[in-house]
């Protein structure tokens, strides 16, 4: 007759959400000193955290707050953007030329993989940014809709 181990899946599924939101809030403070997106993996982590250690949603919202204004500082300036972009493209380029065989110091295959992630990811939140922010230009820019609208621009209603 097998053993049937009471609590070992929830047991289980609590130390990988452990293990991965920490690894990913660990990844977040290294790349606060590093180039990346520090806050936003900090946040990351501390979401992955707080869906089953209580003690993470205050920090958590600390982290969402960093995070949403770095965003809209690279949103708000090209030349910021720009940066994010080379600094994620040297990223990417580390990464790939590690795993290619290059040996350069203080780098390995884990490492390499980091890098790679860290860059697509920065990537990836500059180009979100950058769109937000013309979003919002966009509709700062809408004509006021007529009085009593709340300034919702809106297409007048067809007469069939």
């Amino acid at each position: 007759m097998a053993r049937r181990w009471v609590g070992h899946h929830s047991t289980v599924k609590t130390a990988v959400i452990a293990v991965l939101g920490g690894l990913l809030t660990l990844a977040g403070i290294a790349l606060l000193v590093l180039p990346g997106p520090g806050f936003v993996l900090v946040a990351a982590g501390l979401a992955v955290l707080a869906t089953r250690f209580s003690w993470a949603k205050k920090p958590l919202d600390y982290a969402k707050d960093k995070a949403q204004e770095g965003v809209q500082e690279v949103a708000k300036s090209p030349w910021r953007a720009a940066g994010a972009v080379l600094a994620a493209l040297v990223l990417v380029g580390l990464g790939v030329l590690t795993l290619a065989g290059v040996d350069l110091p203080f780098l390995n295959a884990f490492t390499a993989v980091v890098l790679i992630l860290s860059g697509l990811f920065l990537v990836g939140t500059v180009v979100f940014a950058r769109r937000q922010e013309k979003q919002e230009q966009a509709r700062a820019h809408r004509p006021a809709g007529p009085r009593g609208t709340a300034g919702a621009h809106r297409a007048a209603p067809r007469g069939d």
